[in-house]
Formats: structure tokens, sequence, C-alpha cells
């Protein structure tokens, strides 16, 4: 996995630029002695910022970048002068990218549509001339602002996939020949559980030129919402979903109860997912005749659409994107899908399970805060002077 190209979190230090000084200086020019103060405004830092850009669609651009830092504010200048601004740090993300305090796991922001821009840190703001302080009974006055202090933050980018869609079942549930035979998603496929290493995104064509995404992850296991197996590496793509897609072998022994295990795990990753609209596929039933089928509907649970598919011989295929577009287009669905947008919840993150997750990736997390272009820029701000010019 850590030679994949489908990178869903990366680690980095984030730094904004520090406000340029303000200038102390004193007009002094022929026939006009007493010119008075003329110091121009420090520029203000730039600011890190985050930009959706549906272009991307994993985070692997920014894997070997690991400092970003925005340009700090030019120095007033004599003559009014005001310093040249920091120009902005940029940082293009996927749609879904969710930041966290990497200290403390603190939810910080996150990213949902294209061009959406969010301001990480801010850019200290440039200190004030004296030429900003004269007054009627100070009219000479010789000092001047220092420029605000940079901010500093390491971030955690971690990425959940937009779908319409997504697929949840047990390893080897045919979940990627699903995706495989209604798109033109070619995810890998073959007989040994958790073939599907990464998410994989599937355009499921519909009637009338619509179509909507479908999310296939890797399978889930009992307990993978306490870290078993893929653990919670995976789960939480299936989070923006508008709809989920329950998926059980028809040649299972209990289908309802392998339906109530995933629930569950669903239920003790995140309650809130109970609350997205459910629709259960039982895979595989080119293996069964047509009165096991009738059978096995009568253990099938009765609160959710339930279709049997054969995803090798397109059976029931059809059914089940008329039930999935019906599903998704339901009033109760789009009430949901709105209010979602605009109240999400999100968890703070676990860091003790992040570190074991950055440890079996080979990831690196010491991470080099300064470097001697900062130490350089520190020591300059601290040793801050005035000077009285003159021409």
């Amino acid at each position: 996995m850590a030679e994949s190209n489908f990178v869903d979190y990366v680690k980095i230090y984030c730094r904004s630029g520090k406000g340029g000084k303000g200038s102390m200086h004193l007009r002094h020019v022929k026939y006009n002695p007493n010119g008075g103060p003329d110091g121009g405004d420090g520029g203000n830092g730039g600011s890190v910022i985050l930009r959706g850009n549906h272009n991307y669609w994993t985070l692997l651009h920014l894997r070997y970048e690991r400092h970003v830092r925005a340009e700090h504010g030019g120095n007033g200048g004599r003559d009014k002068c005001h310093g040249t601004n920091g120009k902005h740090a940029y940082i293009d993300v996927p749609c879904g990218t969710v930041v966290y305090d990497a200290e403390t796991g603190k939810y910080v922001c996150d990213v949902t549509y294209d061009g959406q821009e969010v301001v990480l840190l801010k850019g200290g703001r440039g200190g004030l001339g004296n030429f900003q302080f004269r007054t009627a009974t100070n009219q000479a006055p010789r000092y001047a602002q220092p420029g605000e202090p940079m901010q500093e933050m390491t971030v955690i980018l971690e990425l959940k996939l937009l779908a319409d869609v997504g697929l949840v079942g047990f390893p080897n549930a045919g979940k990627s020949t699903l995706v495989s035979a209604l798109s033109n998603a070619r995810p890998k496929i073959a007989n040994y559980p958790f073939t599907t290493m990464e998410p994989s995104l599937g355009i499921v064509a519909y009637r009338d030129n619509k179509s909507f995404v479908m999310a296939d992850i890797p399978g889930i296991i009992e307990g993978a919402s306490e870290g078993k197996g893929l653990g919670l590496r995976f789960l939480r793509h299936i989070e923006r979903n508008s709809l989920l897609l329950f998926m059980v072998p028809g040649d299972t022994d209990d289908i309802k109860n392998e339906y109530e295990i995933l629930l569950n795990e669903l239920r003790n990753f995140n309650p809130e997912m109970l609350g997205k609209h459910r629709v259960l596929a039982v895979t595989k039933c080119d293996l069964l005749d047509e009165e096991l089928i009738e059978m096995l509907k009568e253990t099938t649970p009765d609160d959710i659409p339930v279709v049997f598919i054969s995803a090798v011989t397109g059976q029931g295929l059809n059914e089940l994107k008329d039930i999935l577009w019906k599903e998704l287009n339901s009033e109760s669905n789009k009430i949901q899908g709105v209010i979602a947008e605009d109240t999400l919840v999100h968890r703070d993150k676990d860091m003790t399970r992040f570190y074991a997750e950055m440890a079996d990736e080979g990831e690196d997390d010491d991470i080099e805060y300064l470097d001697d272009e900062d130490i350089e820029d520190i020591e300059d701000f601290e040793d801050f002077e005035y000077e009285e010019e003159s021409e």
C-alpha cells in the first residue's frame, strides 16, 4: 500500500507570512527642514489557503511537499511608501478533504466543492509607520509598529471521497465486480480477500443520459470500527455518500445476520451514518436457483429495499439501478443531503490510531519545523530597531 498512487491522508507543516515592520522616518529636504513624519506602513504577510480542485482525486501531490510557507510582508519605507504584501500560499486539495490539528487531533475545517477557498492560517498584518501616529500635540513621532508575527501549524489532511452510492460489504462480496459491470472502472478482481486495497470511483450510466457516482471501498470485517483489518482507514470514505448499498453474497449462511454485522460496524464508527438511505443487494445469484431465491427472500430485512443480482450474468442489474436512482432522488433523501452538507459533524481524530496507521504505511512523522532561512527571519524580527533617516 505504501507504493500506491492513492494517498488519502498526509501530514504537513504550514506557516503564514509575518507582517512587515512600519518605517520610522522624518522628512528632511531643502527648504523644508521640519517636514514631519513620512514613514510608510509595512505590508501584510501572506496567508495559507486551502482551495478545492476537482482535477485532483488524491493527496499524492502533497505527499512529499511537507512544508508550505507563505511570503512575509515587506517593510515600510520613506515618503509614505507601503511595504509589499506577501504572496499567499495556496494548497490545492480534492473535494472532500478534511483538516485536523496534528498535535491535538481537533477538527479545523473541510473543503467540499470545487473552487472553495478556506483560510487555514491568516498572515500577520503589517505595522503602521510613524506617519500614522502624527497628532497636533505629537507632530514628530519617533516610533512605529512592528508587524504581527506569523502563524504556524502542523495539520493532517484527510480525504473522504464524495460519491452518490457507497458499497458496504465483507471481502469478496462482489463489490469490485459490480462496479466493473455497471461502469467503465476496472478495479482489481481476484478470488482472495482484500483484493481492493484502495477506493475507486465509477460513473454508472442511467436512462436519458443520466448518471450517478458509485464508490467501491475495501471490504469491512467484524471489528473494523476498532481498527481490525483495514480498519478505520477506509470507513471514512463512505461518510459523505448519499446512499449506502450493502452487499451480501447469496451463498452465505445467514443474510440478515451479515447485514446486521455490517450495520453494527457503521453504528460503532459513526452513528450518524445510520440516518442514510440503505439498499441491500444479494450478490452471486447465478449460483442459486429460483426456488432457493424465493426461500432467501423470506430471511431478508423488511425495512429496506432488497434486490437479487449477479454481476457476471447481468441478472437484476437494471432493477438495481432503478432502485438506486429512485432512492437517490427521493424527497427524504434530498432533504437529508441538504442538511448533511450544511451541518455535517466531524469528530476529532484519535491520534493514537493515526500514528499507528502512519507507522504501518512507513511514513516518517518527523517534520523539520525551522530551516536556516526561518531562523534568520526570526532573528531579524527580534532585533527590530528604528533609526532616524535623513536626506
